[in-house]
């Protein structure tokens, strides 16, 4: 392992880590397309088995908070977690570790020195800060060009023990990493989702080919114990009862539009037919702008980036 001089953005001991070295992971040495050399910027030993959580860029808020409350569980047991530094469940995933002060590794598809997404900037520091490292297989000033990220994903998949799918679509390159996952006989665990949600079909068809469904904590606690030996010795509640994005019960009898949207993500135009059922001669749009604002103000549903709107895990 050679330590190198390279704090261009990122503040922190660089190496360049060869196959031969103690420091390279053997999960990524045997590999097929193994990396003939890693460029790191933080702590070399936080380059273990851990679990890598990946899911889509543009996420859905449901995505989001799942990608948070399944990492933060994670990270309680002492597993490293894995991702790909993008926006949506990646930096979700990532920025669950901090708050857990655990380590947390981050694969660039492009060189460590170019910041990718660049707004991204301050949780890398963080990650290296809190004993993490940023990684790469590309030189240090390497382009972050797009064949460079599918390349990247087969790092993820390999240095996870297991990799839990939060949010894909078909194709993507979130599908991608499931993929390679597959063909590297990872465990892999999916959150299944609507099937009218297009960022939950990739994440559902992989529970059809045989994923592990993450349907509840104690499911997925009880995987992290099959998979990587966690000894859970207290009641499973007592590892989420800090976490504050548990899901929500659904009590509230009086607003239709809630217990739609928190059983799927729906268009307005499904909401509008919805409204004309149940308005009781109240005009259909008012009434349905009244419920909707009712339920958004609960915490318990939200407005998606393609405008439609669906459940959230409380944040």
């Amino acid at each position: 392992m050679l330590k190198v001089n390279n704090n261009k953005f990122l503040r922190g001991d660089a190496f360049e880590i060869y196959p031969e070295d103690d420091e390279f992971p053997n999960a990524l040495k045997i590999l097929p397309d193994a990396p003939k050399k890693l460029y790191l910027i933080g702590n070399p030993n936080a380059l273990k088995e851990g679990i890598g959580i990946v899911g889509a860029r543009r996420a859905t808020p449901y995505g989001i908070s799942c990608t948070r409350h399944f990492a933060r569980l994670a990270a309680r047991q002492g597993i490293v977690i894995i991702s790909g530094g993008a926006y949506g469940c990646d930096s979700a995933s990532h920025k669950a570790a901090l708050k857990e002060n655990k380590q947390t590794v981050v694969f660039l598809g492009g060189g460590c020195n170019e910041i990718y997404p660049v707004g991204n900037e301050r949780m890398y520091q963080e990650v290296i800060d809190k004993n993490g490292a940023i990684v790469s297989e590309k030189d240090w000033d390497y382009p972050p060009v797009p064949h460079s990220f599918l390349a990247r994903n087969r790092l993820i998949a390999g240095l996870s023990k297991a990799l839990l799918i939060v949010e894909a679509g078909l194709p993507s390159g979130t599908f991608s990493t499931a993929d390679y996952a597959i063909k590297y006989n990872k465990e892999v665990l999916s959150v299944p989702g609507p099937i009218t949600n297009d960022n939950s079909s990739g994440c559902n068809k992989l529970i059809y080919d045989g994923a592990k469904p993450i349907i509840n904590d104690e499911v997925f606690l009880n995987a992290l114990f099959e998979i990587y030996g966690c000894p859970l010795n207290q009641d499973y509640k007592d590892a989420v009862k800090d976490i504050e994005e548990k899901p929500h019960k659904i009590q509230d009898s009086e607003n239709p539009i809630l217990y739609a949207l928190c059983s799927q993500a729906m268009s307005m135009d499904d909401l509008y037919k919805i409204a004309k059922n149940y308005s009781k001669g109240k005009n259909p749009s008012v009434w349905l702008s009244e419920k909707l604002v009712a339920a958004e103000k609960t915490g318990k549903v939200a407005k998606y980036p393609n405008g439609m709107y669906g459940p959230v895990l409380k944040s």
